[in-house]
């Protein structure tokens, strides 16, 4: 999932009061209407009343997603002037434009709780903020763009799918063309492992090679096991999420396994299996230790995605100042023009 730190110790919100003592009458009646908008699926909008915690929990989870995407540019950015061909080059520009444009839609909705986009950047520059924890493994070959698309981006919709039914109605409707976007990269990615698994044996691989590095990562991604998701059950209840973390890891390697045995690659699980009894497939035991290694800064390329963005953000100053100047200047125009 892309909002993995929602689970690290503090950043939860925790037992919170009402916003006005219990002996305010209307306090209580705003909040009593919230739990019913919540327990009849209603969305809750940016001027309806919320409690406070519900309001920070949406913007630590909205921003950490739109961190996800804007970061997520970068493992496949460095492959856009060694694509193999016209046709995987022009591929992989429109999948990072259209990640940059997801990390758009999502500062946009998260504003509309009262924060800015400057200050989320701010956070995310300052390694405050957190992101998904995939985007801190290397892409060491072409097979990488693939596994990117199928795994990573196919892991992804299994989370935000559900976001499409979260309460809060401006994510809820960012998250619908996100994933209609999100499905079509997953399916450009699994047609490049098809190519690869159909190609030359060095090809194939290959594609085999960057499979095994990806598989466990992208497990990970849902977040730690429910046992250990300490603010899910709240955010489940407040229909923020849908589903837990272990019934989306199993939903996800259910799905994955068979499309995994038509491309002809070996699942680098020993433990995997189909399991009669349950109806899903068996797996090995995670490595909890890596991954919070790499949420909490120390994975293969955390330092260098948080470089990456800083430098970017400090040679864009100038394209940010301009377009400042440039609608000072028709603001003006327009004030002359009323006048």
């Amino acid at each position: 999932m892309y909002t993995q730190a929602m689970d690290l110790p503090g950043q939860g919100t925790g037992p919170q009061p009402v916003e006005a003592s219990a002996d305010d009458a209307a306090a209580l009646a705003r909040q009593a209407q919230f739990d019913a908008r919540i327990d009849h699926d209603h969305k809750i909008e940016p001027r309806d009343w919320m409690p406070e915690a519900y309001r920070r929990t949406l913007v630590r989870q909205i921003s950490q997603h739109a961190h996800s995407e804007v970061v997520g540019m970068l493992p496949e950015g460095n492959w856009i002037t060694r694509a193999p061909s016209l046709r995987r080059k022009a591929i992989l520009l429109a999948k990072v434009q259209d990640e940059g444009g997801h990390g758009l839609y999502l500062y946009s909705a998260a504003e509309t709780l009262g924060v800015s986009r400057d200050d989320m950047i701010a956070a995310l520059l300052s390694g405050k903020a957190k992101y998904s924890s995939i985007f801190n493994y290397p892409t060491l070959s072409w097979a990488d763009m693939g596994c990117i698309g199928w795994l990573v981006d196919g892991a992804a919709i299994m989370n935000q799918i559900p976001l499409c039914r979260c309460s809060y109605g401006p994510y809820a409707r960012a998250m619908i063309r996100i994933c209609k976007e999100e499905s079509f990269h997953q399916r450009q990615g699994y047609e490049l492992m098809l190519a690869l698994c159909n190609g030359t044996p060095e090809q194939k691989a290959m594609a085999q090679e960057a499979f095994d590095r990806w598989w466990w990562p992208v497990v990970m991604m849902f977040g730690p096991s429910d046992k250990d998701s300490i603010h899910s059950a709240q955010t489940m209840q407040w229909g923020i999420k849908r589903i837990s973390n272990d019934d989306l890891r199993q939903k996800f390697i259910d799905a994955t396994v068979p499309q995994a045995e038509l491309l002809g690659l070996q699942i680098p699980d020993p433990d995997l299996k189909w399991n009669e009894q349950t109806g899903h497939y068996d797996y090995g035991a995670i490595d909890w230790d890596e991954f919070w290694r790499v949420v909490n800064g120390d994975g293969p390329c955390n330092r260098e995605r948080l470089e990456t963005r800083r430098r970017a953000h400090e040679n864009g100053a100038w394209v940010r100042e301009a377009a400042l100047v440039y609608a000072r200047k028709q603001a003006a125009r327009r004030q002359r023009e009323a006048a």
